[in-house]
């Protein structure tokens, strides 16, 4: 990995970990950083599918959503909490769960950011290895989920696995 990359890696880290909550934990940890996690399922969204046009090219954190050397995820928040960085093996880029979407909840499904249907089309569905670099926070998915509950199961299915992870 070249010294940008993991100069971005290291704030992505840090701004993760400063989200925390600053008491203990109320969460077991997702797992340990450099875990390398075999036959994940993947597929692929864009901003232009007709469920995300009502959010625009932007993620569940309020960011633009990234397709570049740092790339957009959505996951189930409950597995793969927000702020996940993770890399797909024979893939440069890097990945951050900063996105949710509905289907993915329950799932051990990461869906990945395509800037067009074609890209999207092209991903199709993949069974893939990864390597987390580091992984997100609990404390912050709750922290965005909370007040969102009321609209959507999906969200309130998440909300109660991360509490349900509590010590």
């Amino acid at each position: 990995m070249n010294r940008s990359i993991l100069l971005c890696l290291a704030a992505l880290c840090a701004i993760t970990a400063s989200a925390a909550d600053p008491q203990p934990q109320a969460t077991t940890p997702a797992g340990t950083p450099g875990q390398v996690i075999v036959g994940v399922k993947t597929t692929a969204y864009t901003h232009d599918e007709s469920d995300h046009i009502e959010y625009g090219a932007r993620t569940a954190v309020g960011t633009p959503l990234r397709h570049g050397q740092i790339r957009s995820a959505a996951a189930d928040w409950s597995i793969y909490p927000v702020g996940t960085v993770f890399q797909i093996q024979g893939d440069p880029s890097l990945y951050v769960v900063d996105d949710y979407g509905s289907a993915l909840v329950g799932t051990k499904t990461i869906d990945l950011y395509k800037p067009s249907f074609g890209a999207m089309n092209r991903w199709g569905t993949r069974r893939v290895t990864i390597q987390v670099i580091c992984w997100g926070s609990f404390e912050k998915s709750l922290a965005i989920l909370k007040p969102r509950a009321y609209k959507a199961p999906h969200i309130r299915k998440m909300v109660a696995s991360i509490e349900g992870r509590a010590a």
